[in-house]
Parts: structure tokens; sequence; C-alpha cells
């Protein structure tokens, strides 16, 4: 069929069609809007359900309802590390939001965000503007500008009030190992990273997050997510977090299990609290959903409890209000603990924050409407839908001591957010079945044949793990002896981390390239050493590359403590992405004696051991440098023209460092990385960072524009405000007096990777291994 004959066709079929303009329009008669019908916030079987389980105080049922009929405020969060965060803290509140007062958009008066009364710091705010407003309003178009750019920068994070809670309450600290389970798209992960890096003097802490997801295209958006804040404690994997593997690691010179300091718990569920902002959740709302989840959350909670260090902290949360999904898992997995673990009573962690208690009575309903108050009620062909766990426990006074009023219900019309459900289990002693069971004397242990993987198992890594088909196979056996038996079990090259051998995990996601550690006498160290002067504590052994064949194009960085867990886990565990890039290979870089120039995105990692080829410049030199392409020697600050110009061509380091007896200067320090040609410097910075340096110096630079520059990196930076006399020096790079050397400081190839790094918001520099899924 021809291409005026599909043509015909289609329009005879919309002229036939019920609801065209021939006919009256009936459609939006009918009241359908855009070719969709309007959604009507009505579903009488929820409001019968929740009514019988009293999960709302008396005489707030008509506010409650009437809060999730009305669209949610947007809130917003101030990500990075803590100066960087005041910076933006005070431009929002001196600036934009002061531009918001006395404004109307179509006749609405717009409402300045406040800040949430219970967050620290007054670093989350909520607003009543709706994305449509923000983004269709001439009047908010530079507020607009200012929340994509920053997000994008990593500097703001659009997330839900009620998701900031659980990284709240989890308390972590710098030393802690954390755990998050069910972790994409990442926005609560962003919040740890955030608390393992409260002091930013130090850029390797102790700590580290382990964050998993077991949907492997949703992987790589928490990977983008983690990445913008440049950490090197971060590691993504991907496994069914149910029986995500237990790992090991070194500990003076022995394996051990790996227990986490932290887990973060926040499981899948019916989501019945997102009503507000998931319209469909009117529709399709109905108890099979929290039957059908249960099992599953209560296997990842139980597993979780399993991994977590004595007087660790794991907090369960869910988006749900369905007790099926809330209070019966915490209660069933109290109930098998047999006080192993203990309700943590945080009434008083985050003041202003309003809250009910947990529920100790309820009942189960079928999706038909039919009632169960005990386990003794549902008949037999019921019981694969309805399972034990999901009634409340009988005996008065265990279920009085398990407090379930300690758990945290959050409801839409007490501070207008969404609803949502969050309790947090401190762990006492091990869980029964992982105690030593007494051992006979002179009885040997008999190790086990290793169980073939089941061909119709469908979740992710929990066959290729050793360790775990062990666990499963004696459940009584500790965690020490089962880490004992798996000390010996398999082989792998020294410092090659690579994916688990098995063919099997190819079908579950992209193929990951192998991580390979850097050994200390490899002959690339003594030259960037030489070069940057690199501090004799700096950690050689935790710079890895993901390549074990051909040139190493990129160097990445790990923290100790994720270097352990990659070294001693590569057979049992399906690694994603880790490490910060922190150099990239310049294939002219010999003509500098340095192979390799310094990433932006690894920065503040590296800086503090980097003693030399570093320029110390002034704000008006920042302003310089973030506005103009390659700006010439004489157009710096005398301070810093006397440092470049003896300095030899290269890579460079640009600090500035704010100055305590100023107050309305910037107050954070700014780390960039540079190039010194020939007569000129220029910075490798990506193109939203750039924005964000130049708004924290009170300069607004519009979004469309892009800088005009050398062929290098093209849009690489923000506009320029047009001085006339600096444009020739900014537009200009190959003068005479400069020649290639500021404007092309590394060849066509390693040109195109700057580029990337600059105008990437995650700065993955086209590295094949951080690029993900195609999307």
């Amino acid at each position: 069929m021809g291409r005026r004959s599909r043509a015909r066709r289609l329009q005879q079929q919309q002229q036939q069609r019920p609801g065209s303009a021939e006919d009256g329009g009936k459609r939006n008669g009918a009241g359908w809007e855009g070719g969709y019908p309007e959604i009507v916030k009505e579903n009488k079987l929820f409001e019968h359900y929740y009514q019988e389980l009293k999960i709302v105080p008396e005489g707030e049922w008509d506010q409650f309802m009437g809060a999730l009929r009305e669209p949610l405020p947007a809130t917003l969060r101030i990500t990075g590390y803590k100066s960087h965060a005041k910076e933006i803290l005070h431009c929002l509140k001196n600036k934009y939001f002061k531009e918001l007062e006395d404004l109307e958009v179509d006749g609405q008066k717009v409402e300045v965000p406040q800040p949430l009364s219970w967050y620290p710091e007054e670093l989350a705010w909520h607003t009543n503007l709706s994305r449509k407003i923000l983004r269709k309003s001439p009047q908010l178009e530079k507020f607009h500008q200012f929340l994509v750019s920053e997000t994008e920068s990593g500097n703001l994070s659009r997330q839900e009030a009620v998701s900031m809670i659980p990284p709240l309450l989890l308390n972590a600290r710098p030393h802690h190992k954390i755990l998050d389970m069910c972790a994409a798209p990442g926005s609560k992960t962003t919040q740890l990273i955030e608390m393992l890096h409260a002091d930013m003097n130090v850029p390797f802490p102790e700590g580290f997050v382990i964050a998993n997801d077991v949907d492997n295209k949703r992987c790589y958006l928490l990977v983008h997510q983690a990445k913008r804040l440049g950490s090197p404690c971060i590691m993504v994997v991907n496994h069914d977090a149910s029986c995500i593997p237990r790992l090991q690691v070194d500990v003076n010179g022995r394996k051990e299990v790996l227990f986490y300091d932290r887990i973060l718990c926040d499981v899948p569920c019916s989501g019945d609290g997102t009503m507000r902002k998931n319209i469909d959740v009117w529709k399709k709302w109905s108890t099979v959903n929290s039957l059908q989840l249960h099992g599953l959350q209560l296997r990842i909670a139980t597993r979780g409890a399993e991994q977590l260090v004595e007087e660790g902290r794991m907090v369960y949360s869910t988006c749900s209000l369905n007790p099926i999904e809330d209070e019966a898992v915490i209660a069933s997995l109290l109930e098998k603990s047999e006080g192993a673990l203990e309700l943590a009573d945080v009434s008083s962690e985050l003041p202003g924050l309003k809250w009910v208690p947990g529920l100790s009575q309820w009942k189960v309903m079928t999706k038909d409407g039919q009632w169960f108050a005990s386990w003794d009620d549902v008949p037999h062909n019921r019981h694969t839908q309805i399972r034990p766990t999901m009634f409340p426990p009988k005996d008065p006074e265990k279920l009085q001591a398990m407090h379930l009023e300690r758990c945290l219900r959050i409801l839409p019309h007490h501070q207008n957010t969404g609803g949502f459900f969050v309790a947090v289990l401190v762990k006492k002693s091990s869980m029964p079945w992982n105690k030593r069971p007494p051992k006979l004397q002179g009885e040997p242990v008999e190790p086990r044949a290793p169980v073939p993987p089941s061909p119709v198992e469908p979740t992710v890594g929990c066959t290729s793990n050793p360790l775990e088909l062990e666990s499963k196979l004696a459940p009584g056996m500790s965690d020490t002896e089962a880490v004992e038996r798996a000390e010996n079990s398999g082989s792998k090259k020294d410092g090659v981390c690579g994916p688990p051998p098995s063919k099997k995990m190819k079908l579950f996601g992209f193929k990951e390239d192998p991580f390979v550690f850097i050994p200390e006498d490899d002959p690339l160290f003594p030259p960037i050493q030489k070069f940057y002067a690199l501090d004799p504590s700096f950690p050689k052994t935790n710079v890895l590359t993901r390549s074990t064949e051909g040139k190493k194009r990129q160097l990445y960085m790990v923290s100790t403590g994720l270097r352990s867990v990659l070294l001693n886990n590569s057979e049992r565990m399906k690694v994603i992405n880790t490490g910060i890039k922190v150099w990239c290979r310049n294939n002219s870089g010999e003509e500098f004696d340095c192979a390799f120039r310094l990433a932006q995105e690894g920065i503040y990692t590296l800086y503090p051991f980097i003693n030399s080829r570093i320029i110390t410049v002034s704000i008006e030199d920042v302003q310089v440098l973030l506005t103009q392409e390659n700006p010439f020697f004489r157009k710096l600050s005398s301070e810093a023209y006397s440092q470049v110009k003896d300095m030899a061509k290269g890579s460079i380091v640009l600090k500035y460092e704010p100055d305590p007896t100023k107050p309305d200067a910037l107050q954070c320090p700014i780390v960039l990385c540079g190039w010194r040609g020939k007569a000129s410097v220029r910075t490798f910075v990506p193109r939203n960072e750039r924005l964000h340096y130049l708004r924290m110096l009170g300069l607004e630079v519009p979004m469309g524009k892009k800088r005009e520059g050398a062929a290098g990196a093209p849009g690489a930076g923000a506009a320029s405000p047009a001085e006339p006399e600096d444009g020739p020096g900014a537009a200009s790079p190959a003068e005479p007096e400069d020649g290639p050397g500021a404007a092309s400081p590394v060849e066509p190839e390693d040109g195109a990777s700057a580029e990337q790094e600059a105008g990437r918001d995650d700065s993955s520099g086209g590295d094949p291994a951080e690029a993900g899924p195609p999307r």
C-alpha cells in the first residue's frame, strides 16, 4: 500500500470515528479531554477497606480523602556536600524565592516555597507550583531554568517529601557500611552518600553504600543519579533483594562476612499512598496487590535482617497504607526473629514531623470484599492467596511486646504529603537460624555437594552465589563457618574483578566490563606521581580501570572498603558500576611529561593528594575562566598570572579558597580542572557545573546560549556575559601568539573525550563501560 493510500484510509477512519468534529464533539461533552477519559478520583472499595481498618483518626476521614484528591505539591531537596548546599540555599532564598513574592500566574497567586519543618537545616522545600505551571509560565522561566540546570548537575533533587524520611531515620555516619536493598531510581541513595561525606575534608570516608536493584535497566538510572555526587564510596549491583548474596571482606588478613551497619529496605509495594501523583491507582486499586506482594516484602526484610550487624539499624518503608504490607510484615519478622530484632522508638528523632502510631489490630480482605479476622477463618481453598503471616499475632502479650505503635504512619492530610509507612528495627543478636549450633568433639564437618541451579529460577544472581547455596543447604550453619567453606572456592586473576563466569547472567542485562585494579609497581604510576607531586599517602592500590587489554584510557578510584568488596566477591556479585573517574588518557601527553590529565568528576576526591600544578585563583579569575573559552594569562589576576606563567604545559588544578573576612563573597571552595597552554588557560568543566558556579557568583546565564569557542569543546561552557574587551580572547583560540597549545591541548581523538566530559552532565567521557543500555 502506497503512502497516499495509507493517508486516505487514515482520513476515512478519523471521519468515521465517534466523537469527531462532525458529531458535535460528543467526546468533550462526555467528559473527554485530549482524547483520554478523565479519571474519576473515586474507589468505593478503597474507602470501605480503610474505614473498616480505622487507619485515620476519628473525625478526619473527610480531610484525608480531600487531601488524596488534591495534586501533590512539588518538593525539592538541596543535595551535594555541606558547603555547596549552604551556598545554593543562600542563592535560593535571597534571589529566586524573592522574585516569586507577589507573583500571579493565570490569576492564581504563587505561594513562596516553604521549608519542610522536619528536615534539618532547611535543605528541603515545598511549593504549590505544579510542573505544568513551571514549564509554561514566562514569569517563571528563570526559576524553571535554575531548577532544571541544578538538578542535572546534582545540586537539587526533585524528591517527594515522605521519601526523604527513611534515610534521615537511618542515622548514617561516615564510617558506616550501608546497604540500600531496592535502590532505584536513587533519590534515597544520594541522601545516604551525602551522609557519608558529611566532612568534605575527608576524601575517602571509611564507610560505603552498596545500592542494589533487581531491574537491570533501572540500575543504570541509579548509576546516573549517584554519579552526580562524585563519590568513590558507592557501588551499584544488580540482584534480587530477597536473596542478595552474602559478601566477604578482608579484616586483618582474613576473610570475614560483611555485615552492614545500616540497611535501607524500601520494598516494592502497591503504592496506594501515591494516589496524589499516580492517578491510575484510583482506578486499579484492589487488595490483591497487597496480598501478592506481602510474601516478597517479608523475604526482602528477612534477608536484610540477616545481613545487619548487631546493634545495627534497618529501616523498613513502603508508600502503601495497607497493614498487610506494613505492620503484618514487621510483626512476622519480629516473631520469627525470637527477640533478635526490636522496633526502635524514633518518635523524637524528626521534630516537626506529624505521624500516627502503627496499628496493632487489622483484618484481611479479599478482592471481592470478604473479610477474615484470623488465619483460622480462612478456608482451605484460599490458603494460596492468604498466608498466616498476614494476620496480627494471637497472643496479646507477644503483640504488646512488639510495640507496633512505634511504627510511623504518615497521612496525606496532616502535612500535605503523600501517604507513607516507616519502621526502624535494631538488631540485638544473630537471627535464630544463623546462630552456630554446638559441634560434637572430633566430628568432622563434611562439605556438601553443590546443588545445580534450577532452570526455572527467575531471580538474578541467586544461583551464582556459592555462599548462598551453602546457607540454604545448612540452615543451622553460622556465618563464620559459611565463609570458611567458601574461602577457597573459585579462582581468579589477582586484582581483576570480572562479572560472574556463569553465562546465564548475560540473560539478565548488559555485559559489564571487568574492574581491574592497577598494581602498585605499574609503570604508569611514576610519571603521574612525579607530574602532580602526589602525596605519599595517596592510595595507589585503590586505582582501577575497566579493561584488561590495550592502553588504559580512564583511571577510576574507589574507597578502601569497596576495593575489599570487589576483590573478594567477583564470583558471587554482579557489579553494574563503581568508582569515580580521576584521570583520562591524553594521547599526546608524553610531550607534557604525563600521559593522563585530570577529570573534573573526581577532582574533589583527588585534590587533597595533589601537591603540584595548583593555581590559586580569585573570585574574579573564576568568573573569567568560566565565561571565556581560552583566556590569556594576562586576563588573570596578578597572583594567578605569577603562578601560571612559569608553569610547564599540561593539566592543572584551579583552586578558589573562600575568604572568611568577606562574608558577602562566595563561601564554598571551588576546585576546577584546567589546561595550561602556551599562552592561555582553559577549564574542563561540564556545562551544567559551569552554570552552577556562575550562579553562585551572582551571574545569570541564559540556558539556550552557548559559549563561542574552540572546536575541542563546542557548547562546553556557559554563555559569556559578552564583555567587549574579552571577546576576541575567548573566541579566537588559534591566535598566533597562543598557538595550538591552549585551543587543542589534546589530539583530536582525546579532544572528543574532553568534549564529552565538558558537555555531558554525568561526565562519563564517552566511556562505554558507563554508557549503560541504549535509551
